[in-house]
């Protein structure tokens, strides 16, 4: 039977073949250590654990919720921007809640396209960017990720060549794969072009707190003018290790976030409100639960680093994300990296995600996720020593050095 018209427009998703060899490797025993999803392990705070207890047993709460955020979780957002980034937004008009900020992308995706639209997208990037507009009926052109002088020239051209002229440019900073940082520099460009060629900003800056060197990741509603064009996405999955709650935002400009908001309320009524309540006490702590998970993945990147480059693995040390992107070792590049990802669960019990499954241009890394302890993640270390001493690369496959002896 012939697939429906915006499935068919998917690709394969990649990621689960690595999960259907890891989930048969640990049937068949083997101790898979499970570096490949961004899904955090760490434990949600204990206060905001608490302050979603005590709202659940009120049965008032029980009741439909508000599908553009409870009052109170939208001024804490205002309130975060205000503390966070020098940024004033008005909580009715400017500040939307979103079912983590996955839906958030994918639903403004579908308030904002037609048919034909072309989307300016980085490649590699989190997929949902490009793949929440393919399915609203867009069309992606790719893009640089690299946030710096080199991005601009083929900007321009991608909107020059462009037929019809772009709607959109998306933008990822911290960057999830590559983990790369933007400036304020570099936003004040990209909204002057933005504005220059009448074209929307979509910032995804989930990873804001999750940085290890230099200043804290900035954002683009900081460049004087940025709340005429540009929107801004955070989630709170990583930031207070929230990933199941689902909490998200989407705020800056008001005509696109009251777009999002009328297409929200046709699918959804919000978040459990207590689950609401409680994102709402995290953002107005002290910041210390934040500062802790920022420690915990900092001493991890730390340890993946020194420990894959003992291996024989030498990954660069990310500045910021819960994430690294590993070029693929040379003797292994040839593969690509959905072989060599398959070929690391079956072989070294360690699974990555293939660089592949975030673009095209993704193809010569892998992610790397700081989802285990430091312990684990030696012993990821250790198997892949092993791995890397007794494999070489043959022609056509993959051998053991011992059948060589």
């Amino acid at each position: 039977m012939e697939e429906f018209h915006k499935v068919r427009r998917l690709p394969p998703y990649v990621f689960e073949q690595v999960n259907r060899l890891k989930a048969n490797a640990r049937a068949a025993g083997a101790d898979i250590i499970d570096l490949g999803m961004g899904n955090p392990d760490l434990p949600t705070p204990q206060s905001v654990v608490d302050k979603l207890c005590e709202v659940v047993r009120d049965p008032r709460t029980h009741r439909y919720s508000s599908s553009k955020g409870i009052p109170g979780l939208r001024r804490a957002q205002a309130s975060y921007y205000a503390r966070r980034f020098g940024v004033k937004l008005n909580p009715e008009t400017e500040i939307v809640a979103t079912l983590g900020s996955k839906e958030g992308f994918a639903n403004m995706a579908q308030a904002i396209t037609a048919p034909g639209d072309v989307i300016l997208c980085p490649n590699p990037t989190y997929p949902i960017h490009a793949f929440g507009f393919l399915m609203a009926g867009g069309v992606i052109r790719s893009i640089s990720v690299e946030p710096d002088d080199s991005f601009f020239a083929p900007l321009e051209r991608a909107v020059k060549h462009s037929i019809p002229k772009p709607l959109a440019l998306i933008l990822n900073y911290p960057s999830n794969p590559t983990a790369k940082v933007a400036g304020l520099d570099f936003y004040r460009e990209v909204v002057a072009f933005a504005k220059k060629h009448e074209i929307i900003v979509l910032s995804d800056l989930a990873y804001s707190e999750i940085y290890f060197d230099g200043a804290p990741p900035p954002s683009v509603l900081q460049v004087p003018g940025a709340k005429d064009v540009a929107v801004e996405f955070t989630s709170m999955s990583k930031t207070f290790s929230m990933p199941g709650w689902r909490i998200g935002f989407a705020v800056g400009n008001e005509r696109l976030i009251s777009a999002l908001s009328r297409v929200k309320s046709y699918l959804d009524y919000g978040a459990f409100t207590p689950i609401q309540v409680a994102a709402t006490h995290a953002l107005n702590g002290d910041g210390s639960d934040i500062e802790e998970v920022r420690s915990i993945y900092h001493k991890r990147r730390d340890v993946m680093v020194e420990s894959f480059g003992k291996a024989g693995w030498q990954v660069t040390p990310p500045a910021a994300t819960m994430f690294a992107w590993a070029k693929i070792p040379e003797p292994f590049a040839a593969m690509g990296s959905l072989e060599f990802s398959k070929l690391l669960v079956e072989k070294a019990d360690v699974a990555v995600a293939p660089g592949i499954g975030f673009g095209e241009h993704g193809d010569e890394h892998v992610r790397i996720a700081l989802v285990e302890n430091e312990h684990r993640i030696r012993q990821a270390a250790r198997n892949l020593k092993r791995f890397f001493s007794t494999t070489q690369i043959a022609p056509d496959n993959i051998v053991p050095l011992k059948a060589h002896r």
